[in-house]
């Protein structure tokens, strides 16, 4: 996709408030996997859709505003969102279709500046205080963001502008859908301290639950409670963390290059499974793609994570640190089936489980000892050439054998 170059040409701000010293922008796209599947289905604007699997198990990806008005949000289990809102209509996931928008809008931002943190694939912090001679104040160029972003593409996005990341990022979700919002130097405490306590970074259930005990349920509670007090009751990392959020302290800058800490995959099954060659068969699926991920994006990794969820949606996570750095899916996954195995879960049935790999580093910087009697070209030569294949043909040009009478007994079922 070509980049456009982006002028100092834009529609005027939304707001009369005072950017001076607001040089971060929070840009969040506005339901954006549903707003992406809405291009090709316009006779569903206005009207509930929950993109997710129709049959399966998983959980929302994402859900219109009209679908939200009954409690659905991402990150729901779908059959509680259908049960919530049954008149939605769903959809399934093209996650190619999310990736080529994805990408064009984070070239709209590198456009901008070049100070761009991707969040996720629908969201990112951009500092342009370095853009303001060329394109103007904060506000007209995020107003001019959310231009381009609509001409482009046809969907909307939300900005917060503010002096702080956090700020940004609270004044973006503030002003959803469609919105912009700056958020001055001398109004944050204004804007932040009638906010309800969850809005804090760092805030969850558990968290809100000891806070309301003690009383404190906004924002501007929590900023007049003594910081001794706060790091007493959650801790001295979270209650110094929490005091300082309270009254809009966030020193964290930009960071254009942001590694990724972990990599995964995760599935949930149609139906509880207790079967350990079933299980298996998915942790290896899981590590296949987990491995390809990290060879694509150039990292190593040496810690092995499992996680394991029963049918009564407890759950467990199980690590271990390899003794050197890898990205071979078999290494990977023998690993998994081990911490699987030491979890005494073989016969209880489980709803989802997942592989992640964290403790990454760039593949170039990691040496790697061949142990007594190992080939020089092995599983990791494979598994590149299964790469190649799999580029050229399809995700399913090459599986291991076990995926592949996995397919078949589908099939047969």
């Amino acid at each position: 996709m070509a980049r456009k170059q982006i002028t100092g040409i834009g529609p005027a701000p939304r707001t009369g408030a005072d950017d001076a010293g607001c040089p971060i922008l929070h840009v969040d796209m506005d339901a954006f996997f549903a707003s992406v599947e809405l291009l090709e289905r316009p006779e569903l604007h206005g009207r509930p859709v929950i993109v997710g699997s129709p049959a399966g198990r998983g959980v929302v990806l994402s859900a219109t505003y009209e679908a939200r008005a009954f409690g659905v949000h991402s990150a729901m289990p779908m059959s509680r969102a259908r049960r919530l809102c049954p008149q939605a209509t769903i959809i399934p996931p093209s996650h190619g279709k999310y990736s080529e928008v994805s990408k064009g809008v984070m070239e709209i931002f590198h456009a901008i500046t070049p100070v761009v943190e991707p969040i996720a694939s629908d969201e990112a912090f951009l500092d342009v205080g370095g853009a303001r001679r060329r394109l103007g104040p904060p506000a007209k160029i995020a107003a001019m963001i959310r231009a381009e972003v609509r001409e482009r593409y046809g969907i909307t996005c939300s900005v917060g502008v503010a002096a702080s990341k956090f700020i940004a990022k609270l004044a973006s979700k503030q002003c959803k859908p469609d919105g912009l919002l700056v958020v001055p130097p001398g109004e944050v405490v204004a804007f932040l301290h009638p906010l309800p306590v969850s809005a804090l970074w760092g805030v969850g259930e558990r968290t809100e639950q000891a806070l309301v005990r003690l009383g404190i349920r906004t924002v501007g509670d929590l900023a007049r409670v003594p910081v001794a007090t706060l790091q007493r009751e959650l801790g001295p990392a979270a209650g110094s963390h929490l005091a300082a959020l309270a009254w809009g302290r966030d020193e964290r800058r930009v960071s254009p290059h942001v590694p990724d800490k972990s990599i995964g995959a995760e599935e949930t099954f149609a139906v509880d499974v207790d079967d350990p060659e079933v299980i298996e068969r998915e942790l290896l699926r899981l590590s296949e793609r987990v491995a390809a991920r990290m060879r694509k994006a150039g990292h190593v990794g040496r810690t092995v994570s499992v996680k394991l969820r029963r049918a009564d949606f407890s759950t467990i996570t199980r690590s271990r640190t390899l003794p050197e750095p890898t990205d071979v899916a078999q290494e990977i996954y023998a690993t998994a089936c081990e911490l699987y195995r030491a979890a005494g879960l073989e016969r209880v049935r489980l709803r989802l489980v997942g592989v992640r790999m964290e403790n990454l580093r760039p593949a170039e910087t990691a040496s790697r000892q061949l142990t007594l009697g190992e080939r020089e070209a092995g599983w990791r030569e494979a598994e590149q050439a299964m790469d190649r294949a799999i580029r050229r043909f399809g995700p399913d040009a090459v599986l291991p054998a076990s995926l592949v009478r996995g397919k078949l007994d589908e099939m047969e079922a």
